[in-house]
């Protein structure tokens, strides 16, 4: 289990993201320049209303302190490459997905430990463990936004390369996440069976919220339908293997996976069974609606 810990996680969350970068462009950044409002409602939304939602949904709740942290955690966590699959399935704009996941991936080295040494103070109070900001945003460039980097750098300069190992990769992460969240909920089994109902409703209620607000205010600012899918879906779908990750950090655990990962790691299983009724409903709907 340490090795699972303090190896294989972070390297696993690492290979997630250089597959991220693998399937990018430099021109996909440019696209930021020319298609403004959409990049900004989903960046909004993203970094502003998810973690203000699930802070409703976890006070309404009144969750315990430990499954409230893994809540914001998550909230604060953004799109993987999940949810690029997802945009692909639904007929969306392939190409903002991927945009949005990477730029708010870059970003989040200075949003999320701030975020989180706040979520931690705010619930768990004097139980809190400390949190080093400048440490945890040093361990997020290092696993998060130089792999990045590097899958873009690669496609920049071997773009063949990058294209022959962009399949066989992406299957590597959506095994590793499998990997990941199976062991996460292993290693809190108990505390996962007497909090199911509560935390996995939250989850449920959190992740169609989200999926709502995001499709609500994409048509309220008459983006193109695939624009509007796309927005939905990331603001809906989080990267659940960064929550893991961070919970460990937080916490220093080395000996099992944090309580603060629960909710990450049932947040894994549960958004494809709240998205899946979406992404059918999006493919259903012809692509002139708007």
């Amino acid at each position: 289990m340490d090795v699972l810990i303090g190896v294989v996680l972070p390297l696993a969350l690492a290979i997630i993201m250089f597959s991220l970068g693998v399937g990018l462009e430099l021109g996909d950044f440019r696209r930021v320049l020319s298609r403004r409002l959409p990049f900004a409602i989903g960046a909004f939304a993203q970094v502003v209303l998810l973690p203000l939602t699930a802070w409703i949904v976890v006070t309404a709740l009144a969750l315990p302190p430990e499954i409230a942290v893994g809540f914001m955690l998550l909230s604060f966590c953004p799109g993987g490459v999940t949810s690029n699959i997802l945009s692909k399935l639904a007929g969306g704009d392939v190409a903002l997905s991927v945009t949005l996941t990477a730029v708010i991936s870059l970003l989040s080295i200075v949003t999320v430990p701030l975020l989180a040494a706040w979520a931690v103070a705010h619930f768990m109070g004097e139980a809190a463990p400390e949190v080093s900001v400048s440490g945890l945003a040093l361990a997020m460039f290092l696993i998060t936004t130089l792999p990045v980097l590097a899958g873009v750098t690669l496609r920049h300069l071997r773009p063949g390369l990058a294209r022959r190992i962009d399949l066989p990769l992406s299957r590597i992460a959506a095994g590793l996440f499998v990997l990941i969240v199976l062991a996460a909920l292993a290693g809190n089994w108990q505390l996962f069976i007497d909090n199911l109902g509560l935390m996995g409703g939250g989850l449920i209620l959190l992740n169609l919220a989200l999926l709502l607000i995001g499709l609500a205010i994409a048509r309220a600012a008459r983006l193109t339908w695939d624009e509007t899918k796309t927005i939905a879906i990331e603001t809906g779908i989080q990267n659940s293997t960064l929550g893991i990750t961070l919970a460990a950090l937080i916490t220093g655990t080395t000996s099992g996976f944090s309580e603060l990962a629960l909710p990450s790691a049932v947040y894994g299983i549960t958004m494809y069974l709240v998205s899946l009724p979406f992404i059918l409903w999006f493919r259903s709907r012809p692509r002139s609606i708007a």
